[in-house]
């Protein structure tokens, strides 16, 4: 790498941390880190990864940076991932079921990333390190996803009423375009069409314009979900995902008991109630009835004067 180009990277390097950290601070003055907290420590956690790296790379701490390096672009591939999953959500917040069925999908999704990236880390036959084979395989997955997601809400953000001045989109946008901008790089580059340079100083501009769309956004007023006739269609996919879930009795003994303790209350109040209405009816009957017995004597005495 000459001269010029290795000052190039260097300050689009430099740069990344403060621009970062200008959007952290829109987004906690704005409330919007309660609304978006992983993407919010993920900016965080850039920071600190540059904070701990730069000096260590001043230094030529070769094997310091080394483990360092790898193990922070691993917890960075973990983020990542978690804000896709953030950015799901955000998207289908008003759809509960095909939440709850996106959430399942992702944790199995993360689940077969991690074998794949430990399967690939100790299959692998040539001399790198375990640990790079591992979190560049987790990176690589991670990208794809996140370009999936982009590609996703721009296809169907029209039936989820999605709008793109939305800051979940402008996440995932700027997730996406770096990502893709990677994956295209990283095969031109085991092509042998791109160069070593070349790759660090295009991946560099693009990671920062991602930066860049962030912060837009986080400027931008808050847009809300575009009402659209085709939501009537994902509405369709929520209530038919709905009608499939069977009736899942609760395992918790709470409820039962609840409802014993209702019963039993229920039952003693009506039976005093009960109790009521007889004492009540028991007043409105008279003491004692002489009518009867003076009727027979009297009965008895006209008898006897006929006789």
């Amino acid at each position: 790498m000459t001269l010029h180009s290795q000052i190039i990277v260097l300050s689009l390097w430099c740069a990344q941390p403060t621009l970062q950290l200008v959007v952290a601070a829109i987004l906690w003055r704005r409330k919007l880190h309660k609304q978006f907290p992983v993407f919010f420590l993920f900016l965080l956690a850039q920071v600190a990864n540059f904070a701990i790296m730069f000096p260590l790379w001043l230094m030529r701490a070769g094997t310091a940076y080394f483990w360092l390096f790898w193990l922070g672009e691993a917890v960075t591939a973990v983020l990542g991932f978690k804000v896709i999953h953030e950015v799901f959500l955000d998207v289908f917040r008003p759809y509960h079921t095909l939440k709850d069925l996106g959430t399942l999908l992702f944790k199995w999704a993360g689940v077969v990333m991690l074998l794949v990236s430990v399967v690939v880390a100790f299959s692998s036959s040539s001399d790198q390190n375990p640990m790079m084979n591992a979190t560049t395989t987790l990176q690589l997955s991670v990208r794809i996803v996140q370009v999936g997601l982009i590609l996703f809400l721009l296809l169907f953000s029209s039936f989820l009423g999605v709008s793109r001045k939305q800051i979940s989109f402008g996440i995932s946008l700027g997730l996406g375009l770096s990502g893709g901008v990677e994956l295209m790089l990283l095969a031109l580059n085991s092509g042998g069409f791109v160069r070593h340079e070349n790759f660090d100083l295009i991946n560099m501009l693009t990671y920062d314009f991602a930066i860049f769309v962030w912060l837009g956004y986080s400027f931008s007023r808050k847009a809300g979900r575009e009402a659209s006739v085709n939501r009537l269609q994902t509405q369709r996919w929520e209530q038919g995902l709905a009608d499939l879930q069977p009736a899942v009795p609760s395992d918790s003994l709470i409820p039962m008991f609840e409802g014993m303790v209702e019963r039993a209350f229920s039952r003693s109040s009506n039976l005093e109630q009960t109790a009521d209405h007889l004492e009540q009816a028991a007043d409105h009957l008279p003491r004692n009835r002489p009518g009867k017995p003076l009727r027979a004597n009297s009965a008895a005495a006209g008898s006897s004067k006929r006789q």
